[in-house]
């Protein structure tokens, strides 16, 4: 049987895709060789520490009155068991992140970035704030704003017109986990978990639904320039999307979705392959399973 290259080549790729829950570490067996690992005295030590600690917070009586002490004494611990050896790490795989901040030499510290990040959430995502906003700024999500992202205004009109705490009066954005880019200068990153219930006047034109949602974790990020405006928000980029229930997806389309009044469009829906994708997962486990039996006839 002849395939020509472009068949050998689909099939190839459709094997990887079919087999690609594995990973496989590019660290040897032998690595580099291990470092110093924590010392048993030293963790008695903070262990001891954490005891005095806990009788300071419970008002607990001291060492002397052993009979009534729920503490567990350091002398009786097990020592510490030490940290991963740095011969099962590749160091070469990870950015030294003080050294790539300090390198951008951006003029804001990352802890004043910070502070204007949550600064811009507090005022309704710089709505109730435009002087915030550079007139440069862009807006993007994974589909809304196209290539180009919203400009400034329209972005302000947008966000402005969608009241989406009317709609969902309990809402909670949860944003966390704020740190400064440490490749890109002035960009601040995010996470967050939204969650709310339609019972208030209604989303983008429906009734109320008495419906909650809880989104899954979504990365979000603001970036500033050096004058400390705001120059682009990005939001909606789903990081799990087997968590909550909105069929996997962020933004808007999210607790649209979550409520039962999602849009009518394939990125508003929940992820599903294509025919195509389908197909070449298809001859992809078919020919895994051809090399399997192959390689069992030669071991015969």
């Amino acid at each position: 049987m002849r395939f020509s290259t472009k068949m050998i080549l689909i099939v190839v790729i459709a094997r990887n895709i079919a087999s690609s829950s594995g990973f496989s570490s590019p660290v040897g067996e032998s690595g580099a060789a291990p470092t110093s690992t924590l010392k048993t005295s030293a963790a008695l030590k903070m262990s001891a520490a954490a005891t005095t600690a806990q009788r300071e917070f419970f008002d607990l009586p001291s060492s002397g009155t052993a009979a009534v002490d729920p503490v567990v004494s350091a002398d009786s611990l097990e020592p510490a068991a030490p940290f991963a050896s740095s011969a099962l790490i590749d160091d070469s795989l990870f950015l030294n992140e003080e050294e790539a901040l300090a390198a951008l030499n951006f003029p804001i510290s990352e802890a004043d970035l910070v502070v204007k990040a949550k600064e811009y959430l507090s005022a309704g995502q710089g709505v109730e704030r435009p002087e915030l906003l550079d007139a440069t700024f862009t807006f993007m999500g994974p589909v809304v704003g196209g290539s180009d992202g919203l400009g400034r205004e329209a972005y302000l009109d947008a966000v402005g017109g969608f009241k989406i705490k009317d709609a969902f009066p309990d809402l909670n954005p949860r944003f966390h986990d704020f740190r400064a880019d440490k490749l890109d200068g002035g960009r601040v990153w995010f996470t967050s978990v939204a969650s709310g219930t339609g019972n208030g006047a209604g989303f983008l034109g429906n009734k109320p639904t008495g419906k909650s949602f809880r989104t899954p974790p979504q990365a979000c990020s603001l970036k500033f320039n050096e004058e400390g405006k705001a120059v682009k928000y990005t939001i909606g980029h789903v990081m799990e999307r087997s968590l909550g229930n909105t069929g996997g997806l962020g933004g808007i389309f999210g607790p649209a979705y979550a409520i039962g009044k999602a849009l009518p469009f394939p990125e508003a829906q929940p992820y599903k392959p294509s025919k195509r994708y389908r197909l070449i997962q298809v001859i992809g486990n078919l020919a895994g399973k051809m090399k399997k039996r192959q390689e069992a006839k030669k071991s015969e």
